[in-house]
């Protein structure tokens, strides 16, 4: 057991299993028990669901405190946290950089959930599989935020000016964002969505929940998997999550260095996405007013427009 003791990026590994196994099983729970058949969530329940995922995200701010009063002592990677005059001060430091990670995250996950209705209604994705998407979207979210998170940490541990390089990023993206803002997103001309379709075999309509299908290929009648467009859909999802993490990342590492606090904020922030989306998407001909939210799309790193 002394495996489990190891310290990997500021936290013994029993504690970064304990939080992944935390989130596997609310996962679980909610698709296997909750959700287990493909049903339309109405907008009460996905309040509910809502509002549940809130208070598991501010819930885990005990935890965050009990932590960092037993496990982050001097050594910690938050200048602020080792600073801490006593545990009880550590363990309340902590408190408060998690929860303003979770508020910044929360807020910057509202963009996703503008795109992610623009894409489930270009591949005309019935509400009752949607669900399915966006939980194997959580899971990539949870190994695609790990890894940039990770080599986030890496870097702002071995070179501290990759912070200014963080914040060039951020100011970047906030003038794309002016202007582009009168810019509509363009699903049909995706490029990403351009390349799939020409390296997959992917058919015209939707085979239920399934994301592939076994079928005749017309052109060598033979037996081929086909992609069907709910892959599709995923894959885009996907992505637009990662294009946004490219700017929602530094900026939490702009509020603490420290790779639990960041993550943990960054995952509880993102899971109860799926529940408010299903709120939100029911009411978002409210919003026609709003403009599209560009400036995460169309940030400096791409030459061309995702959507």
């Amino acid at each position: 057991m002394e495996f489990l003791s190891t310290l990997w990026l500021g936290m013994p590994l029993w504690i970064w299993f304990a939080f992944l196994s935390t989130v596997i099983a609310i996962l679980a729970f909610d698709l296997g028990i909750l959700h287990r058949d493909a049903q339309a969530i109405e907008i009460s329940d996905s309040l509910k669901m809502s509002a549940l995922y809130i208070g598991l995200g501010l819930a885990w701010a005990a935890a965050v405190y009990w932590i960092y009063v037993n496990y982050s002592g001097a050594g910690a990677l938050d200048p602020q946290i080792a600073a801490a005059a006593s545990p009880e001060e550590r363990g309340w430091t902590a408190v408060k950089l998690y929860m303003t990670g979770y508020l910044v995250e929360k807020t910057l996950a509202m963009d996703n959930v503008f795109i992610i209705s623009l894409i489930f209604t270009y591949f005309a994705v019935p509400r009752e599989y949607q669900h399915r998407v966006l939980f194997w979207g959580i899971l990539g979210v949870i190994v695609l935020r790990a890894i940039m998170i990770g080599l986030g940490a890496a870097l702002v541990m071995e070179f501290a000016w990759v912070m200014y390089l963080f914040a060039v990023i951020l100011l970047a993206t906030g003038i794309k964002m002016l202007i582009m803002v009168d810019h509509q997103p363009d699903i049909a001309n995706n490029p990403v969505l351009r390349f799939l379709k020409s390296r997959m075999r992917v058919t015209e309509t939707l085979h239920g929940q399934a994301f592939t299908v076994r079928q005749q290929d017309p052109s060598t009648g033979k037996m081929a998997i086909f992609a069907t467009p709910l892959l599709l859909s995923l894959i885009l999802v996907e992505i637009a999550d990662l294009v946004f993490a490219i700017d929602s990342v530094p900026a939490i590492f702009a509020i603490t260095p420290d790779p639990f606090i960041v993550y943990t904020s960054n995952i509880f922030a993102i899971l109860g996405l799926r529940a408010l989306y299903f709120a939100l998407a029911a009411m978002v001909h409210r919003f026609h007013y709003l403009k599209f939210p560009t400036r995460r799309w169309h940030g400096w790193l791409w030459p061309v427009p995702w959507l």
